[in-house]
């Protein structure tokens, strides 16, 4: 398994590192490692948080049990050494699939025309690049519900816009640097547009409130404005 290291981050925190790229070994480590702290809590346990390369481990130090003369975020990490040791991403099976269908170009995605000039391609040939490749939740975060995706085709990698807009509709498709995500809720935001989905990603009296989570895999499904709007209908 990817090796790792294990920091203090805060007096109710550990932070998790195993490497500084985002790669899929370094995922299914970290998705390995939340799985097993979740389903199998330790005495103080509150939330693992992934990110790219790192899991934030939240505790609470009065929960911790620990000799008395041993700080309790000496206590974590050996906990945190203990389940690294016997940690096996193989054994969590295929992750979860999710299809998101998406209306791209034109109002729904009015920078697809500026970005497929900019790489020399025309619209449908960004379209079939981005709806093509599949891709992995890596972190969830930004804004709530919003998920950072890697598998990006090289080819659409873009720089974020000089000036980010104040309002991005909710369920907005966008390309930003060498990343994919959706914003699941109105918000500024500096990624380029390119589509949108009907489909709402952040539910706050739902549990879980966001339709995605770290380690899904998904792929985007071109659909019309009349398949849009239906689906938009039904979500309502």
């Amino acid at each position: 398994m990817t090796a790792a290291s294990i920091a203090v981050m805060t007096e109710t925190a550990m932070v998790v590192r195993f490497g500084e790229t985002i790669d899929g070994a370094i995922a299914d480590a970290i998705h390995a490692l939340t799985v097993s702290l979740e389903s199998d809590p330790f005495p103080g346990f509150v939330e693992a948080s992934p990110g790219f390369a790192t899991l934030a481990v939240f505790f609470d130090p009065d929960a911790v049990p620990r000799d008395r003369d041993e700080p309790p975020a000496a206590t974590v990490q050996r906990l945190l050494e203990a389940r690294l040791s016997g940690l096996d991403p193989t054994t969590l099976g295929e992750p979860r699939l999710v299809e998101i269908p998406v209306a791209y170009g034109g109002s729904f995605g009015p920078d697809l025309a500026e970005l497929a000039q900019h790489h020399g391609l025309t619209e449908e040939e960004v379209i079939a690049l981005h709806s093509g490749g599949e891709y992995r939740v890596h972190m969830i975060g930004f804004s709530p519900g919003f998920p950072f995706l890697g598998g990006l085709a090289e080819r659409l990698a873009t720089p974020r816009r000089a000036s980010p807009r104040l309002k991005i509709p909710a369920g907005s498709v966008a390309i930003g640097g060498p990343q994919t995500g959706i914003y699941p809720v109105e918000s500024p935001g500096g990624w380029n547009l390119i589509g949108r989905t009907p489909l709402a990603l952040f539910l706050p009296g739902e549990d879980p409130p966001c339709l995605l989570q770290a380690g899904d895999r998904i792929r985007f499904r071109p659909i019309a404005a009349a398949e849009f709007e239906a689906l938009a209908g039904g979500a309502k």
